[in-house]
C-alpha cells in the first residue's frame, strides 16, 4: 500500500511538472516581444532615426522606422531628408538574438547635395553658363528596395544593441538646382531620374523591450 501511494505521488508530481513545462512553452510561443529603438550613430549630429520592431513568430519580426534630418545646411551642404522604412527580418537563432537578414523598402523626400558634388569642379553648359559642382543640389523623392544584414547583442533582459546595414537599388526622381542662381541645371523639363545600387541604411540601434 505504501509503495502504491509513493508511486501515485511520483506520477502526480511528474504530471504536474510536464503540464507546467508545457504551459511555459505555450506562454513563450504566445508572447510576442516589442522593442523600441533609436540610432546612436546619428543622434549626436541632430538626426533622428527611431523605430519599433515587433515579433510575429519565434524567428520572424517586422520593423518600421523613420529617419529625419532637418538640416537645411550641414557643413555647407543641404541635408534635409524625411524617410520611412519597412522591413521583414529572419533571425537564424531566435527573434532579437544574433545574426539576421531582412528585406527592406524605403520611401524618402529630400532636399540635399549628393556627395559627388562636394567639390569645386566647374562645368560649362550648352548656353555658356559656368556651374560649380558645390553650388548644385537636388530636391525630390526616392524609392529604395534592399537587403539588410545585421547582428543583435543582448545587453540585458530588456536592452539590445542592433548593428545593421542595408544595400539595394535606389530610384530617384528629382529636380537639380544651382544654388547661386536658383535655376535648374539638369536641363529636364519635369523630374529628372536616376537609379543606382548603394548602401542606404545603417547604424547602431539601441533597443528597449516594452514587452
Amino acid at each position: 500500500m505504501k509503495y502504491e501511494l509513493l508511486a501515485g505521488s511520483i506520477l502526480t508530481l511528474l504530471t504536474i511538472g510536464t503540464l507546467t513545462a508545457q504551459e511555459q512553452e505555450t506562454k513563450q510561443e504566445n508572447e510576442k516581444s516589442l522593442y523600441i529603438k533609436g540610432n546612436a550613430v546619428f543622434a549626436p549630429i541632430g538626426i533622428l532615426n527611431v523605430g519599433v520592431e515587433k515579433q510575429i513568430s519565434p524567428k520572424y519580426t517586422l520593423q518600421g522606422d523613420v529617419f529625419i534630418s532637418p538640416w537645411k545646411s550641414f557643413a555647407g551642404h543641404e541635408l534635409q531628408i524625411y524617410s520611412v522604412s519597412f522591413e521583414g527580418r529572419y533571425y537564424f537563432n531566435e527573434a532579437f538574438k544574433h545574426w539576421y537578414i531582412g528585406a527592406n523598402i524605403g520611401l524618402s523626400a529630400y532636399n540635399l547635395q549628393k556627395w559627388n558634388y562636394w567639390n569645386n569642379n566647374a562645368e560649362i553648359t550648352e548656353t555658356g553658363e559656368i556651374i560649380i559642382n558645390s553650388n548644385r543640389y537636388q530636391k525630390g523623392y526616392s524609392v529604395a528596395l534592399g537587403i539588410t544584414g545585421g547582428y543583435q547583442f543582448q545587453l540585458s533582459d530588456r536592452w539590445n544593441l542592433d548593428l545593421y546595414a542595408t544595400i539595394g537599388t535606389s530610384q530617384g526622381f528629382y529636380k537639380g538646382y544651382d544654388r547661386s542662381t536658383g535655376k535648374r541645371y539638369d536641363g529636364a523639363e519635369k523630374l529628372n531620374k536616376s537609379g543606382e545600387i548603394i548602401p542606404y541604411r545603417g547604424g547602431v540601434m539601441i533597443s528597449y523591450k516594452l514587452k
